[in-house]
């Protein structure tokens, strides 16, 4: 029988006790007697948002389909028990076996968002493995990231032994086959770390150097040894039929996730080329999966799940070629099944109303739409592919049929942006409450229910916009000020509220997004004054990292506020994700001109994605 690594005393002591025991249905037991490779993977934050993460689900499925190999699934502990762990001198653990994460071979770290950094640091200390990579020995796990970050993982690159650039479907297995294979040699570390830099996809961050201008600027990077490869490329799948790993059976958490349903992922890529998405570029090309494939996988993860709701993932499902027919047959099978189908990321037309009216279990619910900017002139700069023409007849079509509520997504301190801008948000509110009320009476639905709400501009690497400069936390607040103000003298103001995202946690993931190799000093640093759980509203604290940021004499200014040269080197440079650079900076000056660029299916930009061959560069193609 597996003994738990916390005790009943323990469990009561703590908030949510089932994320810690392990032993959900279609976990994967296997015993660790008879395989060579053993594997924590790692989501730097709570077990129901971990537990949501669809690339999680599917590396887990895919490193345990190796009968050499068993994958563990790792999550940060919360607050309280981090406590008590310290306390006790309890060693972190994984789930399936509750063994130390110390006694692995692999800590694969899935990093999605910059401000897990600090629990990433927490993970490793509760493990007992030393923050910094250089002060690892042979008794130590490796420790491998993947992600979305890891395209700008120079400011972690201190604490992590390699990087995976890419989707994990393609190099895990070479990567696992060269370690196994250097394990029976009796091969050290570096040696190891040395060989698989040479796989494609596969960063080695102790095999590269970096030196800096007088500016702080970079000088130069690439690699300290011959034969290590100056570029990184990312890896992915260009088949979504042969190369794509489907999940059987996902794993069913004891409680509630954060997406506690069917995934479908319907699609990768986008073909919309928004210049401030950075999923939009490095996701590039657009590949589909067959709707009778999906339908397969729908029936089969139901019946071995027990979930009650379908969810479609992709970018933007809207541009899912096969959605029509997919949708009418999810239809079709839920109903008699009584499954709830989600379709988030729609483009607000008739057909997207169409199958909402259909598939909602509260048909009314609120309709969202993400116009990101509050004039027609910034939709163009930000290449939203998005008119005013486009909201007004949405929103009018959508009261027609019935639903009265409207969330509304902006964004405060994209470039170029003016104060006409910002209160053409609340005017672009004003006229969809009025569009709602030029309808008659007696066909509407009650009163209007407008939500405004801001987030504030992040550069991310791979995107035109990353050279563009940030603002400071005055001026962001600011700028939401403006917008409430302009609001507040609407005439239906009463029907439009307004919520802003912080400007502080905004800055920070500006800081880390776009930082280098020295930041990592900075994370160090906060982590040991007590930074945890960052993305929590409720324990952040930016006055902890002000002070690290003074204590590591680091100017975060340098890293938010400066506008970069296109011919600057920057930290991430050395990683070829498909996307040119001279692509990207036809973008930025695009942007600048107010030039809207054509998606994919209108026509190609010549982005280099075309080089992997498939998807929708090859659409139409024998």
């Amino acid at each position: 029988m597996r003994k738990l690594a916390l005790n009943d005393e323990i469990l009561l002591q703590v908030d949510k006790a089932a994320r810690y025991i392990g032993g959900e249905v279609n976990s994967i037991m296997k015993d660790p007697e008879n395989v060579s490779i053993r594997v924590a993977m790692c989501f730097p934050d709570v077990y129901e948002i971990g537990m949501s993460n669809l690339g999680m689900m599917i590396l887990y499925d895919m490193m345990n389909a190796r009968e050499d190999t068993w994958c563990e699934r790792l999550f940060s502990p919360w607050t309280d028990l981090d406590r008590i762990m310290r306390e006790k001198q309890i060693p972190l653990f994984a789930l399936e076996s509750q063994d130390p994460v110390k006694d692995f071979d692999f800590l694969a770290v899935t990093i999605g968002y910059e401000m897990c950094y600090t629990n990433i640091l927490q993970v490793l200390d509760l493990s007992g493995i030393p923050l910094l990579a250089r002060e690892r020995t042979e008794k130590d796990p490796l420790v491998i990231g993947g992600g979305s970050c890891t395209y700008n993982p120079e400011p972690l690159a201190d604490f992590f032994d390699l990087f995976y650039i890419g989707e994990g479907e393609v190099m895990y297995d070479p990567l696992f086959d060269l370690y196994h294979q250097m394990k029976d040699e009796g091969k050290s570390r570096q040696e190891f770390l040395r060989a698989a830099s040479g796989i494609p996809g596969i960063y080695v961050p102790s095999l590269y150097s970096v030196e800096y201008q007088p500016d702080g600027t970079i000088a130069s990077f690439g690699p300290t040894e011959e034969g290590v490869p100056q570029t990184v490329e990312r890896q992915l799948v260009t088949d979504m039929t042969t190369g794509y790993r489907r999940i059987r059976k996902p794993v069913v958490p004891f409680i509630k996730a954060t997406q506690d349903r069917v995934t479908l992922e319907i699609q990768r890529g986008c073909i919309r080329g928004c210049r401030f998405c950075q999923a939009g570029m490095i996701y590039r090309p657009t590949r589909e999966r067959k709707a009778d494939e999906l339908m397969d996988s729908a029936r089969e993860m139901l019946r071995t799940t027990g979930h009650e709701e379908i969810s479609l993932s992709s970018l933007s499902s809207s541009d899912y070629t096969q959605l029509p027919e997919l949708v009418d047959h999810l239809i079709t099978e839920c109903r008699e099944k009584y499954v709830n189908i989600s379709l988030p990321s729609l483009r607000i037309d008739a057909f997207a109303l169409d199958v909402m009216s259909k598939v909602q279990d509260v048909k009314k619910s609120s309709l969202t739409f993400a116009p990101e900017a509050g004039s027609q002139r910034l939709r163009n700069v930000i290449n939203k592919g998005l008119t005013e023409e486009d909201i007004m007849r949405g929103s009018r079509d959508a009261f027609l049929g019935g639903w009265n509520r409207v969330k509304l997504y902006f964004m405060l301190g994209l470039p170029t942006e003016t104060t006409e801008d910002m209160k053409g948000i609340a005017h672009l509110a004003e006229r969809i409450a009025e569009n709602y009320y030029d309808i008659p009476k007696d066909q509407r639905n009650g009163k209007i229910q407008i939500n405004v709400s801001t987030s504030f501009f992040v550069p991310k690497p791979f995107t035109p916009f990353q050279w563009a400069g940030m603002f400071r936390e005055e001026d962001f607040i600011e700028k939401a000020k403006t917008v409430k103000n302009e609001i507040r003298s609407m005439l239906n103001q009463r029907s439009i509220r307004y919520s802003w995202h912080e400007p502080d946690v905004t800055i920070l993931e500006g800081f880390l997004a776009r930082g280098d190799r020295r930041c990592g000093a900075v994370i160090k640093k906060a982590y040991e004054l007590g930074a945890l759980y960052d993305a929590w509203s409720e324990s952040f604290r930016y006055d902890i990292w002000k002070q690290a940021f003074s204590e590591c004499g680091m100017d975060i200014d340098f890293y938010t506020l400066r506008e970069r040269g296109t011919d600057e080197i920057l930290p991430w440079d050395f990683i070829d994700c498909g996307v040119t650079k001279a692509f990207l900076i036809r973008e930025w000056d695009r942007a600048r001109k107010e030039t809207v660029t054509p998606n994919c299916r209108q026509s190609c930009s010549g982005c280099g994605a075309r080089k992997y061959q498939g998807g929708v560069c090859f659409e139409g193609s024998n």
